[in-house]
């Protein structure tokens, strides 16, 4: 029987922050301002996207953590959540403080004790890879943080040069600001959204060589009916209950969570109709309308700041496909691979891979912005996934070097298998005019570039071979 044992954590997550705009990392100089003089001559509901303007950000250590000895992951990897944990709580302090907050309160109750913390996280992390291996260097240049002010998001690739705060075109409602006090304070805010019939055709796809590999297999496992749901990442966070910080759709193997392992995985039963039991998930969409969810009062939920109704998907599909320019080999079991950066906004885009749509319109597709998708249109969500393998490994200590996405042309960098390419297709029933969004971590303030998908192959080795036969023979299975 696994162990079951949790990590619990509570918060109550006080979502308005305004009075600072940017503060150096570090003991160093902070330049402090008024956020907006003119936010008390503004109505409640106008007054929100500003409060909604300020996070936490710190350089993420485990996107820098490549090679870490296999005997010192548990370990490291469970510094990392602590560390996780350590911004939510920074990012708690300063939202709880509001307008209250000025240059010394910052400095000394936020910066300073989160940069303290943060480096006795580090120094145990050292310690355990010097245990096994050369102590990595220049880990205490990780351990500080910043204040920052959220910029408006600048627009996305392909659309047109109105301002996405501009009113929509004709039958497409632009979301309501959230009231202050409500519960969307945290995000997002009008300029997360944009008119998707303001978006020109951006979608490029290489060109499919002679031997390419055109087949596509699909798993058929439903849309979570059964409200398989927790703010666990056993991928990231293993053995950490709410190693996200946000709530989590689940197909597919009915026993994920953060305590899994390879074979509760394997014997455990799946909501895929061809036995598959791999595991799929993603953070949940929600409509922020004011509901009381279940989790309203949870870690992962409301206690930090992801409230509102989770939206059941109206179709989610999972299928794999060929590469462009050659046939694909069979992923080992147990593969791992996340998609896109849940810290994104913070991060940098480097390995950001949120893609947003509507039907009708899915030859645009946005990064950094949700779509308004005109009535009868669904919002979309497609994560594709890397197609690229390093042959050797099923997962890496950052979870992204043993595995690769194609160039340009469809093909893999020397070393590495085009393996079939996963691609999860999510979509929603929105009513126009609704506030929405992905839950995230709190300081990453619900915007749409840090959504993310994650798996875990769990085939058999018979119907991955099935799967990679029809993928490469130009048949459609599944």
């Amino acid at each position: 029987m696994r162990n079951k044992k949790r990590h619990k954590r509570s918060r109550v997550i006080g979502l308005t922050v305004v009075g600072v705009t940017a503060l150096a990392v570090g003991g160093g100089a902070l330049l402090m301002t008024d956020n907006d003089a003119s936010a008390a001559r503004r109505s409640a509901g106008q007054q929100a996207p500003a409060w909604a303007a300020m996070t936490v950000k710190c350089p993420d250590a485990a996107t820098r953590l490549s090679h870490v000895p296999q005997q010192a992951r548990p370990a490291v990897d469970k510094e990392l959540a602590t560390m996780d944990s350590q911004v939510a709580d920074a990012y708690q302090q300063l939202a709880a403080r509001g307008a209250s907050a000025d240059q010394d309160w910052v400095r000394t109750r936020v910066l300073e004790p989160l940069s303290a913390q943060r480096r006795g996280a580090l120094n145990r992390i050292g310690n355990e890879i010097g245990r096994v291996a050369s102590r990595p260097s220049g880990l205490d240049t990780l351990a500080s943080c910043t204040v920052q002010q959220a910029a408006p998001a600048a627009a996305p690739a392909g659309a047109s040069s109105a301002p996405a705060d501009a009113a929509p075109a004709a039958g497409t409602a632009a979301p309501a600001a959230p009231a202050a006090g409500g519960q969307a304070q945290s995000g997002p805010v009008k300029a997360d959204f944009v008119d998707i019939r303001r978006v020109r055709p951006n979608v490029k796809n290489p060109r499919t060589r002679a031997n390419a590999s055109r087949g596509t297999f699909s798993s058929r496992c439903g849309r979570n009916e059964n409200k398989h749901f927790n703010s666990d990442n056993v991928i990231v966070a293993p053995g950490v209950s709410n190693g996200a910080h946000h709530m989590h759709d689940y197909v597919g193997n009915r026993d994920t969570d953060a305590f899994s392992t390879n074979d509760s995985l394997a014997a455990a039963g799946t909501t895929c109709t061809n036995g598959d039991r791999s595991t799929h998930y993603w953070p949940v969409l929600r409509q922020q309308d004011g509901t009381k969810e279940a989790d309203a009062d949870r870690p992962g939920g409301g206690t930090e700041g992801n409230v509102g109704r989770i939206l059941r998907p109206a179709t989610a599909s999972i299928s794999f496909r060929g590469s462009a320019v050659s046939k694909v080999v069979e992923m080992p079991k147990f593969l791992r691979i996340i998609t896109g950066d849940a810290k994104a906004f913070t991060n940098g885009t480097a390995n950001a891979n949120a893609s947003w749509s509507c039907t009708g319109f899915e030859n645009r597709q946005l990064k950094d912005k949700y779509p308004l998708c005109p009535k009868g249109s669904k919002v979309v969500r497609t994560f594709k996934f890397q197609s690229c393998w390093d042959g050797k490994n099923a997962d890496s200590a950052n979870h992204r070097t043993h595995v690769a996405f194609a160039d340009a042309k469809g093909a893999c960098a020397k070393g590495f298998k085009a393996i079939p390419q996963l691609v999860q297709r999510i979509t929603y029933k929105v009513a126009p005019g609704s506030l929405f969004a992905v839950d995230s971590f709190p300081e990453q303030l619900h915007k749409p570039v840090t959504d993310h998908g994650d798996f875990i192959n769990v085939m058999s080795n018979s119907l991955m071979r099935k799967a990679v036969k029809c993928i490469n023979t130009g048949r459609r299975c599944g």
